[in-house]
């Protein structure tokens, strides 16, 4: 591992303005990720600004009706609050189906949505990854693939986010607040992460030194019936092969409105734009929703050991969809 320094920071401005002096500085927050990529040898950076005691661990109510999660709040607080259970039931289920309790208790909202991909190329570091070092190949591609995106992929790189909680924030039309260079801007969730193109080490938007400072929660009222299903290996303690972030509001067995986000299938949490547009105004039938997640999914492209997650991804938004429809007739 490679020395570096450490710096702790007294204010966000500070903060800041300490990563803009220092090229190969990063944030650190609670370093649930970060601390293992040091370990690996998957990053070797000079300085490391601890940002985890700055004042955003809050959760508080806009007088829009909606809500600002700050930037340090820890994920197991965020999952019980009982605001967010309560409007944003998706939300929480995804946060519970992420990492373990003792994680939870440790990791941050801004952290989660930073955290990088868990492809094993990227963390192997005797191996070729376009993600890790720029140009020298994507291991992925021809080799252990059964993990890695159906959507969204480029020829660079493979491999899929693995946060829970940013498909359901991405579903609920959630916007970061961010502090950088030219002071303060906000950007939506969905527009945060990037898919890999010819640029795969870019996770995501941000310029250095951009700190996240908190993410807004809309007032949305088809949240109050919406929900989290996650597909994985193992009962607990896996990323998703498939999860979907869903919510639906039914009026006269027509659908009034839903918001719909799929996990472990791209390169980014994926927003199924396709398949609300298919479901909005139709019958609220396993029909629709089978025709919905084949027009979000008619752009999949899989690799050698991964096309079961087409089907998989069809089935789970279907089950899920006609679970929420069944719970909100209740």
């Amino acid at each position: 591992m490679r020395d570096f320094g450490y710096e702790r920071a007294i204010g966000p401005e500070q903060a800041v303005a300490t990563m803009l002096a220092e090229p190969d500085a990063v944030f650190l927050g609670a370093g649930t990720n970060l601390v293992d990529h040091l370990k690996l040898g998957v990053t070797a950076p000079g300085l490391l600004v601890d940002v985890s005691r700055l004042p955003f661990d809050d959760i508080t109510e806009r007088p829009d009706g909606g809500v600002r999660v700050g930037a340090t709040v820890r994920n197991a607080d965020l999952a019980a609050h009982p605001i967010i259970r309560a409007r944003y039931p998706m939300l929480s289920a995804a946060l519970l189906a992420g990492a373990s309790p003792q994680l939870r208790n440790l990791a941050t909202t801004a952290g989660n949505l930073l955290q990088r991909t868990r492809c094993p190329y990227f963390q192997d570091v005797t191996t070729p990854c376009n993600k890790r070092t720029p140009g020298s190949g994507c291991s992925a591609i021809g080799g252990y693939d059964r993990d890695q995106a159906v959507l969204g992929a480029s020829d660079r790189c493979i491999a899929t986010h693995p946060s829970d909680m940013a498909v359901a924030m991405t579903a609920l039309d959630a916007t970061v607040r961010v502090l950088g260079a030219d002071g303060e801007r906000e950007i939506p969730l969905v527009d945060l992460h990037r898919l890999p193109g010819a640029e795969p080490e870019r996770d995501t938007v941000l310029a250095h030194g951009d700190l996240i400072t908190a993410v807004d929660l809309p007032a949305l009222d088809v949240a109050t019936n919406s929900t989290y299903r996650k597909v994985r290996d193992r009962a607990s303690y896996a990323f998703a092969l498939v999860s979907v972030a869903a919510a639906v509001d039914i009026a006269d067995g027509q659908v009034r409105d839903c918001r719909i986000a799929f996990g472990g299938v791209a390169h980014k949490p994926w927003r199924a734009h396709a398949a609300e547009a298919a479901l909005r105004g139709r019958p609220a039938t396993e029909t629709s929703f089978a025709e919905a997640a084949d027009a979000e999914l008619a752009a999949a492209r899989p690799q050698r050991h991964n096309a079961f997650k087409i089907p998989l991804a069809r089935k789970v938004l279907v089950a899920t969809l006609r679970d929420l429809t069944e719970q909100g007739a209740r």
